[in-house]
């Protein structure tokens, strides 16, 4: 059961830390258009990388259905 326990405690505290860093991602992109004028190559850059912490977040789900027995998709 510790087993269980733990990785599932692991899961939320990697969600949220995952999540807490798109959301910084997110301010801090929102916030330097304002500061430093608009920057397409950044901007593109920055929504890459939250696109990508995003498809993390969607993989974690992924993989617990998987773990689960449950059906993909």
């Amino acid at each position: 059961m510790a087993v269980t326990t733990y990785q599932t405690h692991y899961e939320y505290e990697l969600k949220k830390l995952i999540t807490e860093h798109i959301e910084r991602r997110k301010d801090d992109l929102i916030s330097s258009a304002h500061i430093e004028g608009f920057d397409f190559p950044a901007y593109r850059h920055q929504v890459g990388i939250i696109e990508g912490l995003k498809l993390a977040l969607d993989l974690c789900d992924e993989t617990d259905s998987i773990v689960n027995g449950r059906e993909r998709g």
